[in-house]
């Protein structure tokens, strides 16, 4: 028979907030510091799922998640950050330079596992033995510049002048712009800059690249551009510029092609990292790991609406075209 003091202390449990109740119950506790909204974000979760229960981990019953989005707003992360902090995380799992940066800033313990890092370099000094407590995967976006605007040379055979969208406050996307700016010089390519720090800025960058009659555009990948996709693919059209992009979710938002990492698979993989965490090994002695699984989108309707002929060599390399 239940006592009263039983009970009680059952539904003290239930009342518990779920990085507590998990801890009450034994279970491991990990922080998600995303950059959208977990409706936009559901294929790289699962994928995250999915890797962990190749290690033996179920939801809910072997770890628990907290998961928390900037909303495009990157100077929300070191908030967040510290919100998952105080809720006593095992290990922070973030998306790209900035999150990553703010997590480990916000304590001196908590392991850091990246899943997509644009540069590196910018947080730690060996891949092989980055030390410290970040640990994960690399998109290396910054080096995939210069394929992109390859790619976007096919697209737009007799482009002289593109503009390049960027948000440089963002420490990975100062390489990103000078990768790109060398590789559209050497194709005989003008590169105009457009540097946008803020959701209002996105629209003025694209009336900034009608005025300079720019042939095509290429958008770099960060937190802000990401919850603004859709808007961008949209304006690309309006302004009838032929778009490459850093990832599938733009491509599924309307906009033309792009060229990138297969980010779901990157996601599957930091799993591992974080099944080394628990298991006692320090983060800083498990390598940062490059991507092996790269992925050409196309959107067909988008070509059509702006008047691209999609050459014969691009489509025979696309993974996926949709309409």
């Amino acid at each position: 028979m239940t006592t009263r003091r039983e009970m009680l202390i059952t539904l003290g449990a239930s009342a518990l907030a779920p990085a507590a109740f998990a801890q009450a119950q034994g279970q491991r506790r990990i922080g998600l510091l995303e950059t959208t909204a977990l409706a936009d974000n559901a294929a790289n979760v699962e994928a995250f799922r999915l890797g962990m229960r190749e290690f033996g981990y179920v939801e809910n019953k072997h770890y628990v998640v907290e998961y928390r989005s900037a909303d495009g707003r990157a100077e929300r992360f070191p908030q967040l950050a510290a919100e998952l902090v105080g809720l006593k995380i095992d290990v922070i799992v973030a998306r790209g330079t900035p999150a990553t940066r703010a997590a480990n800033e916000a304590s001196a313990t908590i392991p850091v596992v990246t899943t997509a890092v644009g540069d590196p370099y910018v947080l730690v000094k060996n891949l092989a033995r980055p030390g410290g407590k970040i640990t994960g995967l690399t998109s290396i976006t910054s080096e995939l510049q210069a394929k992109r605007v390859e790619i976007l040379k096919e697209l737009v055979p007799k482009m002289s002048r593109m503009a390049i969208l960027l948000n440089l406050s963002n420490p990975a996307q100062p390489q990103e712009w000078k990768e790109m700016e060398s590789a559209a010089r050497s194709l005989g390519i003008q590169p105009r800059l457009l540097d946008i720090r803020k959701a209002e800025d996105i629209a003025p960058a694209f009336e900034a690249a009608r005025r300079d009659r720019v042939n095509a555009l290429a958008v770099g990948q960060d937190t802000l551009m990401q919850v603004n996709g859709g808007a961008i693919a949209a304006l690309a059209q309006k302004h009838r510029l032929p778009t490459i992009y850093s990832s599938r979710e733009y491509v599924e938002a309307g906009g033309l092609i792009s060229y990138g990492v297969n980010y779901p698979d990157l996601y599957r993989r930091a799993a591992s990292h974080v099944d080394k965490i628990f298991k006692g090994v320090k983060p800083g002695d498990i390598p940062i790991e490059r991507p092996t699984r790269f992925e050409l989108w196309l959107n067909t309707k988008a070509a059509r609406a702006l008047g691209v002929k999609i050459p014969q060599s691009v489509l025979l390399r696309a993974d996926k075209a949709i309409e």
